[in-house]
């Protein structure tokens, strides 16, 4: 009777082993697991651990 809408909102986290920073941040296009970049926090490396998604209900 009462119809809910389902948005997805894709996430990634980037962790380093350096520091122990862990990020969640909105998926970008080009984002792929295991991609590595520089750690903002100690300049090592972070690597992209995780892709998922979160239903929002409206």
């Amino acid at each position: 009777m009462f119809s809910k809408k389902e948005t997805i909102i894709p996430y990634t986290v980037v962790a380093c082993d350096g520091c122990k920073m862990t990020k969640k941040t909105e998926f970008a296009p080009g984002d792929v697991l295991f991609a590595e970049s520089e750690c903002p926090s100690c300049g090592k490396t972070a690597r992209i651990e995780k892709i998922f998604g979160e239903a929002v209900h409206s």
